[in-house]
This record gives C-alpha cells, structure tokens and sequence, in this order.
C-alpha cells in the first residue's frame, strides 16, 4: 500500500474508517487527524491589511508558501453537500479531487483552451480527497494520482479527470458512501499563501482570487466568476484562537462555517446583475464584528442585514 492512501481499520463487519464520526469509538487503530478550522471572509479594502498582519506575524510555510490551488469538486444532482452546508448541518462531506500550480490553471488567461495530447511519460500529480466535517472538527485524506495534462483543460473537466467508477472506490476506502450518484459540479481556483503561526504550530492561510467555472451539462455555463476579498483560515488543533493573530477579530468577519464550494455555487445560482451575487451570505455589516458578535451601532443605524440596496440574495455590500 502506497504512503499517499492509508486506511484506518475498524473491528470485524464495520467498513474501513467509516465516518460515523470524527473520532470513531470502534476503531482500534491510528485515528484520524482532527483540526478546527476558524475562518474570516476580509472585504477587499481589508485584505492589504489583513495580509501585512500575517507576514509581520507568520512565517511562511516550505516548501510552497505561495502558490495556486485548484479543485473540482462532485456532488449528486439534487447537489445534496450543498444544500447541507447551507443549511447549517453539523455532518458533512466534500469530494473533490484538487492539483496545484499556475502551469495547469484551468481558469487563465486561455481557460478556453484544448490543450494538445501530453508527451508520453508526462503527466500531472492530483490528489482526491474527501473532507469531512463533524461539528467544527474536521479530517481530510487523500490519495495521489497522476493524469495526462490535457485533461486538466477547463473544457475537459466535466469529464472529471478520472473515471467516476475511481472516484468511487477511493471514496469507498476513505469509508465514504455517497447518498446518491455523483458528478463533476464545479471547479475552483485561488492564490493561496500559506503560513505557520509560530507561537502555536497553527497553520494560516489566504485565499484571494477566488474563481469559479460551472461544469454541470445545461447549466449556464458561466466561467471564470470572481468573489471578491479573501478569506483567513487558521487551522487549529483544537478550538482556541492564536494570541497573536486577535486583530483578525476587528479587520474581519467571524465566519466559521464558510464553505468556498457553497458560496461560488449560490454566486452562480443568483440572479445575473444582482449587486450582492458574488458576495458571501452573511456579510451584511459595514463595518463585520469582532469574535464575539456586537450589536449595531447606535444614531440610529440598520440593524446588520437591512444596510445593503442589491436584489437577489440581499444587498452585501461592505
């Protein structure tokens, strides 16, 4: 068995590292690694400060502190892990399949693009993953494939850049078992840099650029739609927050639960010329609170979510 995928084994007649939850009280083995990942949207005047605070503090992470993310990710037709991360529920589970690199940007300069067949022997290293989540504890695993570059095009990924039926046996092994049959949704692209909180260990990251084409047959077939700001994840092992990195609280919004996936979907699900449809739901304050959320300001101001003039999802503007 390669280092990339390893199985946690339960007792006799219970399925491979099935999920029943984070921490599996049947299983006798090495358990997975749990992290609580605390995340911040910051509003696009917000983000230079925002970034200047985390390099004054953070170290950048080896050997890649900065560099391009990019992951297609499935779900069923009634897009079942959508729905639950939108509606708050404390169990779920992302599939997706994720490569790196500016080099195989389905989303550039020519996301339009065939690219012509790879010379034989090369090819390009993905990981598919699944993520789970269970409350505010989440766990990830993985495993390494390499596919022919062409396949990484934008106008390929509906195909899903490897055969579902292998999508479905790692799932499987990862103790995964979709509700229904899955299928390529959507691909995501963002700049990532990615840091260490020194005091800590915690990880840090800051996602800008955050793009997304749909790839379901009929859909409209927008491509390349852009959220605006960024989003700070700090990757705990248990639920505390860095002395050091507090400030967050006032130059961002507290939004643990915010789900990229989620939040490019609803953008292309809303109205066309809507003023809010590529703002996240939920960032309604002029000015977001703190960790502990405040009440709005007095003289007679809206309370948060009255403030903004777009239609559709409501007016986020910030």
């Amino acid at each position: 068995m390669s280092a990339e995928r390893r199985i946690y084994r339960l007792q006799e007649r219970t399925a491979d590292n099935l999920h029943l939850s984070v921490r599996c009280p049947q299983c006798t083995a090495e358990p997975l690694p749990v992290r609580v990942e605390q995340k911040f949207y910051i509003a696009p005047r917000n983000v230079p400060v925002a970034t200047a605070l985390l390099l004054r503090t953070c170290r950048g992470m080896q050997p890649a502190p900065y560099g391009q993310v990019h992951s297609v990710y499935f779900d069923t037709v009634d897009l079942d892990q959508h729905e639950r991360s939108v509606s708050g529920e404390l169990v779920k589970d992302k599939v997706r399949i994720r490569w790196y690199g500016d080099e195989h940007d389905p989303q550039g300069p020519f996301h339009g693009r065939v690219l012509p067949p790879s010379p034989p022997g090369q090819s390009v290293e993905v990981w598919l993953e699944l993520k789970s989540r269970r409350g505010f504890s989440s766990t990830k695993q993985r495993l390494a494939q390499r596919v022919p570059r062409e396949q990484l095009a934008l106008n390929a990924l509906h195909r899903g850049i490897v055969p579902l039926s292998v999508v479905l046996e790692t799932m499987a092994g990862f103790g995964f078992f979709p509700q229904g049959l899955i299928r390529p949704v959507i691909v995501i692209s963002y700049l990532r840099r990615r840091l260490v909180e020194p005091a800590t260990g915690y990880g840090v990251t800051i996602d800008e650029r955050i793009r997304s084409s749909l790839l379901i047959p009929g859909s409209s077939g927008e491509r390349k739609l852009e959220l605006p700001g960024a989003v700070v994840e700090v990757k705990c092992t248990k639920f505390e927050f860095p002395a050091s990195l507090l400030p967050l609280a006032s130059i961002g919004s507290s939004w643990t639960r915010y789900s990229k996936y989620s939040a490019c979907i609803d953008s292309h699900q809303a109205d066309r010329g809507s003023v809010s449809r590529v703002w996240p739901p939920g960032v309604l304050e002029r000015e977001p609170g703190p960790l502990a959320r405040v009440a709005p300001k007095s003289g007679g101001s809206r309370p948060p979510g009255r403030q903004g003039t777009g239609t559709g999802t409501g007016g986020r503007l910030v």
